[in-house]
Protein backbone atom coordinates (compact mmCIF):
# COMPACT_ATOMS: atom_id res chain seq x y z
CA UNK A 1 0.00 0.00 0.00
CA UNK A 2 1.36 3.22 -1.08
CA UNK A 3 1.88 6.08 1.74
CA UNK A 4 -1.02 8.21 -0.31
CA UNK A 5 -3.32 5.28 0.05
CA UNK A 6 -2.55 4.92 3.47
CA UNK A 7 -3.46 8.17 4.38
CA UNK A 8 -6.59 7.83 2.10
CA UNK A 9 -7.79 5.04 4.42
CA UNK A 10 -6.51 6.54 7.49
CA UNK A 11 -8.97 9.68 6.41
CA UNK A 12 -11.98 7.30 5.15
CA UNK A 13 -11.89 5.87 9.49
CA UNK A 14 -15.62 6.18 10.61
CA UNK A 15 -13.79 6.65 14.10
CA UNK A 16 -11.67 9.67 12.76
CA UNK A 17 -14.98 11.58 11.33
CA UNK A 18 -17.02 10.93 14.55
CA UNK A 19 -13.96 12.12 16.85
CA UNK A 20 -13.62 15.00 15.11
CA UNK A 21 -17.88 15.77 14.94
CA UNK A 22 -17.23 15.78 18.75
CA UNK A 23 -14.80 18.77 18.68
CA UNK A 24 -17.10 20.92 16.48
CA UNK A 25 -18.60 22.56 19.39
CA UNK A 26 -15.35 23.49 20.88
CA UNK A 27 -14.25 24.60 17.52
CA UNK A 28 -16.65 27.12 17.71
CA UNK A 29 -16.22 28.11 21.27
CA UNK A 30 -12.77 29.02 20.66
CA UNK A 31 -13.35 30.86 16.87
CA UNK A 32 -16.01 32.96 18.76
CA UNK A 33 -14.07 34.05 21.77
CA UNK A 34 -11.51 34.65 19.39
CA UNK A 35 -13.71 36.94 17.35
CA UNK A 36 -15.09 38.25 20.01
CA UNK A 37 -11.97 39.67 22.15
CA UNK A 38 -11.27 41.26 18.48
CA UNK A 39 -14.03 43.16 18.32
CA UNK A 40 -14.65 44.28 21.46
CA UNK A 41 -11.27 45.57 21.49
CA UNK A 42 -11.06 47.34 18.03
CA UNK A 43 -14.62 48.98 18.81
CA UNK A 44 -14.65 52.73 20.87
CA UNK A 45 -14.31 52.48 24.09
CA UNK A 46 -17.18 53.80 24.71
CA UNK A 47 -19.20 51.12 22.25
CA UNK A 48 -17.25 48.42 23.75
CA UNK A 49 -20.09 46.94 26.09
CA UNK A 50 -22.44 47.40 22.46
CA UNK A 51 -20.04 45.68 20.54
CA UNK A 52 -19.23 42.40 22.42
CA UNK A 53 -23.34 42.42 23.43
CA UNK A 54 -24.52 42.05 19.47
CA UNK A 55 -21.34 40.53 18.43
CA UNK A 56 -21.86 37.63 21.53
CA UNK A 57 -25.69 37.19 20.42
CA UNK A 58 -24.85 36.92 16.18
CA UNK A 59 -21.99 34.62 17.00
CA UNK A 60 -23.80 32.23 19.24
CA UNK A 61 -26.87 32.11 17.04
CA UNK A 62 -24.96 31.30 14.34
CA UNK A 63 -23.16 28.81 16.06
CA UNK A 64 -25.82 27.28 17.64
CA UNK A 65 -27.94 26.85 14.06
CA UNK A 66 -24.55 25.36 12.56
CA UNK A 67 -24.21 22.64 14.82
CA UNK A 68 -27.97 21.91 14.94
CA UNK A 69 -28.67 22.40 11.13
CA UNK A 70 -27.28 18.35 10.43
CA UNK A 71 -29.85 17.02 12.38
CA UNK A 72 -32.66 19.04 11.34
CA UNK A 73 -31.52 18.85 7.56
CA UNK A 74 -31.82 15.14 8.19
CA UNK A 75 -34.66 15.12 9.44
CA UNK A 76 -36.12 17.17 6.73
CA UNK A 77 -34.71 15.17 4.15
CA UNK A 78 -35.25 11.79 6.02
CA UNK A 79 -31.30 11.37 5.63
CA UNK A 80 -30.04 8.84 7.66
CA UNK A 81 -27.39 10.68 10.11
CA UNK A 82 -23.89 9.89 10.87
CA UNK A 83 -23.18 7.06 13.60
CA UNK A 84 -22.22 8.94 17.00
CA UNK A 85 -18.63 7.41 18.59
CA UNK A 86 -20.32 5.05 20.88
CA UNK A 87 -22.09 3.20 17.72
CA UNK A 88 -19.03 2.82 15.58
CA UNK A 89 -17.14 1.92 18.33
CA UNK A 90 -19.53 -1.11 19.41
CA UNK A 91 -19.64 -2.16 15.82
CA UNK A 92 -15.90 -2.59 15.00
CA UNK A 93 -15.80 -4.38 18.52
CA UNK A 94 -18.20 -6.80 17.40
CA UNK A 95 -16.83 -6.92 13.64
CA UNK A 96 -13.41 -7.32 14.96
CA UNK A 97 -13.97 -10.01 17.51
CA UNK A 98 -16.04 -12.25 15.20
CA UNK A 99 -13.17 -11.96 12.38
CA UNK A 100 -10.42 -13.04 15.25
CA UNK A 101 -12.25 -15.20 16.35
CA UNK A 102 -12.94 -17.33 13.17
CA UNK A 103 -9.08 -16.61 11.42
CA UNK A 104 -5.92 -17.44 11.78
CA UNK A 105 -4.77 -14.12 12.73
CA UNK A 106 -0.66 -13.33 13.77
CA UNK A 107 -0.43 -11.33 17.18
CA UNK A 108 1.07 -8.29 15.50
CA UNK A 109 -2.25 -8.10 13.33
CA UNK A 110 -4.08 -9.35 16.30
CA UNK A 111 -3.21 -6.14 18.39
CA UNK A 112 -3.56 -3.79 15.59
CA UNK A 113 -7.48 -4.83 14.77
CA UNK A 114 -7.89 -4.77 18.92
CA UNK A 115 -6.64 -1.24 18.64
CA UNK A 116 -9.34 -0.25 16.29
CA UNK A 117 -12.15 -1.54 18.30
CA UNK A 118 -12.11 1.97 20.06
CA UNK A 119 -9.16 4.26 18.62
CA UNK A 120 -7.90 5.78 15.60
CA UNK A 121 -5.55 3.48 13.51
CA UNK A 122 -2.37 5.51 11.78
CA UNK A 123 -1.91 5.03 7.99
CA UNK A 124 1.17 2.67 9.07
CA UNK A 125 -0.78 0.51 10.73
CA UNK A 126 -3.15 0.52 7.91
CA UNK A 127 -0.67 -0.45 5.53
CA UNK A 128 -0.47 -3.28 7.70
CA UNK A 129 -3.75 -4.88 7.91
CA UNK A 130 -4.10 -4.10 4.27
CA UNK A 131 -2.83 -6.99 2.92
CA UNK A 132 -4.34 -9.62 0.01
CA UNK A 133 -5.43 -11.89 3.56
CA UNK A 134 -7.27 -8.89 4.95
CA UNK A 135 -7.79 -6.44 2.87
CA UNK A 136 -12.03 -7.51 2.03
CA UNK A 137 -12.23 -7.49 5.80
CA UNK A 138 -10.18 -4.06 6.25
CA UNK A 139 -13.21 -2.66 3.34
CA UNK A 140 -15.74 -3.88 6.07
CA UNK A 141 -13.72 -1.81 9.25
CA UNK A 142 -12.95 1.16 7.01
CA UNK A 143 -15.60 1.36 3.81
CA UNK A 144 -13.80 2.87 0.74
CA UNK A 145 -15.51 6.34 -0.39
CA UNK A 146 -18.53 5.98 -3.11
CA UNK A 147 -19.46 8.51 -5.54
CA UNK A 148 -22.86 9.48 -5.34
CA UNK A 149 -25.16 8.28 -7.93
CA UNK A 150 -27.25 10.41 -9.79
CA UNK A 151 -30.45 8.85 -9.01
CA UNK A 152 -29.57 10.21 -5.06
CA UNK A 153 -27.84 13.38 -6.17
CA UNK A 154 -30.99 15.60 -5.35
CA UNK A 155 -31.64 14.37 -2.47
CA UNK A 156 -27.89 15.17 -1.15
CA UNK A 157 -28.25 18.35 -2.83
CA UNK A 158 -31.64 19.34 -1.22
CA UNK A 159 -29.83 18.18 2.36
CA UNK A 160 -26.77 20.31 1.44
CA UNK A 161 -28.86 23.31 0.69
CA UNK A 162 -31.18 23.07 3.64
CA UNK A 163 -28.20 22.25 5.44
CA UNK A 164 -26.64 25.32 4.45
CA UNK A 165 -30.03 27.78 4.70
CA UNK A 166 -30.08 27.12 8.54
CA UNK A 167 -26.80 29.11 9.82
CA UNK A 168 -28.02 31.46 7.32
CA UNK A 169 -31.13 31.59 8.99
CA UNK A 170 -29.44 31.81 12.36
CA UNK A 171 -27.30 34.68 11.41
CA UNK A 172 -29.62 36.89 10.26
CA UNK A 173 -32.17 36.14 13.41
CA UNK A 174 -29.23 36.77 15.54
CA UNK A 175 -28.30 40.10 14.32
CA UNK A 176 -32.20 41.17 14.20
CA UNK A 177 -31.66 40.32 17.96
CA UNK A 178 -28.51 41.78 18.55
CA UNK A 179 -29.82 45.25 16.82
CA UNK A 180 -33.23 45.39 18.51
CA UNK A 181 -31.37 45.02 22.20
CA UNK A 182 -28.39 47.36 20.94
CA UNK A 183 -29.97 50.00 18.48
CA UNK A 184 -32.71 52.54 18.58
CA UNK A 185 -32.93 52.50 14.79
CA UNK A 186 -32.70 48.98 14.15
CA UNK A 187 -35.31 48.35 11.90
CA UNK A 188 -33.24 50.12 9.15
CA UNK A 189 -30.31 47.54 9.71
CA UNK A 190 -32.94 44.53 8.64
CA UNK A 191 -32.55 45.13 4.40
CA UNK A 192 -28.86 44.74 4.72
CA UNK A 193 -29.14 41.37 6.69
CA UNK A 194 -31.48 39.56 4.32
CA UNK A 195 -30.05 40.98 1.56
CA UNK A 196 -26.92 39.87 2.70
CA UNK A 197 -28.21 36.67 3.53
CA UNK A 198 -29.57 35.93 0.17
CA UNK A 199 -26.39 36.44 -1.14
CA UNK A 200 -24.78 34.50 0.97
CA UNK A 201 -26.89 31.52 0.27
CA UNK A 202 -27.63 32.28 -3.42
CA UNK A 203 -23.53 32.35 -4.25
CA UNK A 204 -22.15 30.32 -1.94
CA UNK A 205 -23.98 27.84 -1.08
CA UNK A 206 -27.47 27.07 -2.90
CA UNK A 207 -26.66 27.21 -6.51
CA UNK A 208 -23.17 26.41 -5.72
CA UNK A 209 -24.66 22.86 -4.89
CA UNK A 210 -27.03 23.19 -7.58
CA UNK A 211 -24.35 23.79 -10.02
CA UNK A 212 -21.85 20.41 -8.81
CA UNK A 213 -25.38 18.61 -8.68
CA UNK A 214 -25.84 19.25 -12.77
CA UNK A 215 -22.43 18.56 -13.61
CA UNK A 216 -22.44 15.24 -12.05
CA UNK A 217 -26.02 14.52 -13.48
CA UNK A 218 -24.44 14.85 -16.82
CA UNK A 219 -20.93 13.44 -16.18
CA UNK A 220 -23.23 9.87 -15.09
CA UNK A 221 -25.16 10.28 -17.62
CA UNK A 222 -22.32 10.07 -19.82
CA UNK A 223 -20.77 7.04 -18.04
CA UNK A 224 -17.70 9.17 -17.18
CA UNK A 225 -16.46 7.77 -14.26
CA UNK A 226 -12.63 9.66 -13.80
CA UNK A 227 -12.58 11.28 -10.97
CA UNK A 228 -10.36 14.07 -12.10
CA UNK A 229 -13.33 14.91 -14.36
CA UNK A 230 -16.06 14.67 -11.92
CA UNK A 231 -14.06 17.15 -9.78
CA UNK A 232 -13.49 19.72 -12.56
CA UNK A 233 -16.85 19.34 -13.97
CA UNK A 234 -18.01 20.15 -10.22
CA UNK A 235 -15.97 22.76 -9.79
CA UNK A 236 -16.83 24.35 -13.11
CA UNK A 237 -20.76 23.81 -12.35
CA UNK A 238 -19.89 25.63 -9.47
CA UNK A 239 -18.08 28.83 -10.72
CA UNK A 240 -21.17 29.20 -13.31
CA UNK A 241 -23.73 28.59 -11.04
CA UNK A 242 -22.89 30.39 -8.03
CA UNK A 243 -20.00 32.68 -8.44
CA UNK A 244 -21.39 34.22 -11.52
CA UNK A 245 -25.32 33.62 -11.40
CA UNK A 246 -25.77 33.34 -7.70
CA UNK A 247 -24.20 36.86 -7.04
CA UNK A 248 -26.40 38.14 -10.39
CA UNK A 249 -29.78 36.34 -8.94
CA UNK A 250 -29.22 37.46 -5.36
CA UNK A 251 -28.88 41.05 -6.44
CA UNK A 252 -32.15 41.28 -8.37
CA UNK A 253 -33.80 40.17 -5.47
CA UNK A 254 -32.19 42.54 -3.51
CA UNK A 255 -32.81 45.45 -5.35
CA UNK A 256 -36.88 44.63 -6.92
CA UNK A 257 -38.04 42.57 -3.71
CA UNK A 258 -36.13 43.24 -0.22
CA UNK A 259 -34.96 47.12 -0.65
CA UNK A 260 -36.49 48.25 -3.84
CA UNK A 261 -36.15 52.19 -2.58
CA UNK A 262 -31.98 51.59 -2.70
CA UNK A 263 -31.84 50.20 -5.93
CA UNK A 264 -28.45 51.48 -7.07
CA UNK A 265 -26.80 49.00 -4.43
CA UNK A 266 -25.08 46.29 -5.58
CA UNK A 267 -23.24 43.03 -3.69
CA UNK A 268 -20.02 42.46 -5.88
CA UNK A 269 -17.88 39.65 -5.11
CA UNK A 270 -14.74 39.87 -3.06
CA UNK A 271 -11.61 38.29 -2.79
CA UNK A 272 -13.22 37.27 0.63
CA UNK A 273 -16.58 35.82 -0.88
CA UNK A 274 -14.01 33.77 -3.19
CA UNK A 275 -12.89 32.14 -0.03
CA UNK A 276 -15.72 31.35 1.68
CA UNK A 277 -16.05 28.85 -1.76
CA UNK A 278 -14.14 26.82 0.43
CA UNK A 279 -17.14 24.70 1.57
CA UNK A 280 -17.50 23.93 -2.04
CA UNK A 281 -14.53 22.05 -1.39
CA UNK A 282 -16.55 19.98 0.98
CA UNK A 283 -19.43 19.67 -1.15
CA UNK A 284 -17.45 18.03 -4.00
CA UNK A 285 -16.00 16.15 -1.84
CA UNK A 286 -19.43 14.58 -0.10
CA UNK A 287 -20.60 13.85 -3.60
CA UNK A 288 -17.53 11.94 -4.40
CA UNK A 289 -17.68 9.97 -0.93
CA UNK A 290 -15.31 11.77 1.09
CA UNK A 291 -17.30 11.43 4.40
CA UNK A 292 -14.28 12.66 6.83
CA UNK A 293 -15.60 16.08 5.74
CA UNK A 294 -18.49 16.06 6.48
CA UNK A 295 -17.69 18.03 9.66
CA UNK A 296 -16.14 20.86 8.35
CA UNK A 297 -19.73 22.45 7.14
CA UNK A 298 -20.70 23.69 10.28
CA UNK A 299 -17.98 25.72 10.40
CA UNK A 300 -17.86 26.88 6.45
CA UNK A 301 -21.77 27.74 6.48
CA UNK A 302 -21.07 29.65 9.79
CA UNK A 303 -18.48 31.95 8.16
CA UNK A 304 -21.95 32.60 5.69
CA UNK A 305 -24.37 33.15 8.45
CA UNK A 306 -22.31 35.56 10.15
CA UNK A 307 -21.56 37.91 7.32
CA UNK A 308 -25.75 38.26 7.22
CA UNK A 309 -26.10 38.63 10.82
CA UNK A 310 -23.70 41.84 10.89
CA UNK A 311 -25.59 42.85 7.82
CA UNK A 312 -22.39 42.79 5.86
CA UNK A 313 -22.62 44.23 2.16
CA UNK A 314 -19.84 45.65 0.45
CA UNK A 315 -16.23 47.59 1.97
CA UNK A 316 -17.49 50.89 1.21
CA UNK A 317 -21.46 50.22 2.11
CA UNK A 318 -20.74 48.47 5.18
CA UNK A 319 -18.58 50.58 6.22
CA UNK A 320 -21.08 53.75 6.07
CA UNK A 321 -23.73 51.57 8.18
CA UNK A 322 -21.20 50.51 11.03
CA UNK A 323 -18.71 52.78 12.39
CA UNK A 324 -16.92 50.42 14.56
CA UNK A 325 -14.59 48.40 13.03
CA UNK A 326 -14.95 44.88 11.99
CA UNK A 327 -13.00 42.05 10.82
CA UNK A 328 -15.16 41.11 8.07
CA UNK A 329 -15.45 44.45 6.96
CA UNK A 330 -11.39 45.32 5.29
CA UNK A 331 -10.73 43.54 1.93
CA UNK A 332 -8.50 40.25 1.63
Amino acid sequence: MTPISAIGKYLDQPLLTAKINKYVPAVFTIAGSGILLNQINNAPKEKRVQTGLKTGIILAATAISAINAPKIAAYITKKELAKPLAKIQEDNAKLITEYIEKNNISNAIKTILNKAKTKILSPNEISQINTKEHKEFLNKLIPPPENIKAKDIFKEIGWLSIYGAIPVAGGISGGIIADKLTEKNWKKKIPNKINEGIYQYLANIFLCNIGAGAALGLLEKFNIKSKSARCIGMVTGIILTGVIGGSTIANYIGKNFINPTKSNETRTPELLDLGLHTDDIATVSLLSGLKWIEPSLPLLYSISGYRAGIGYRNHKTYSQNEQQTHFLRTKC
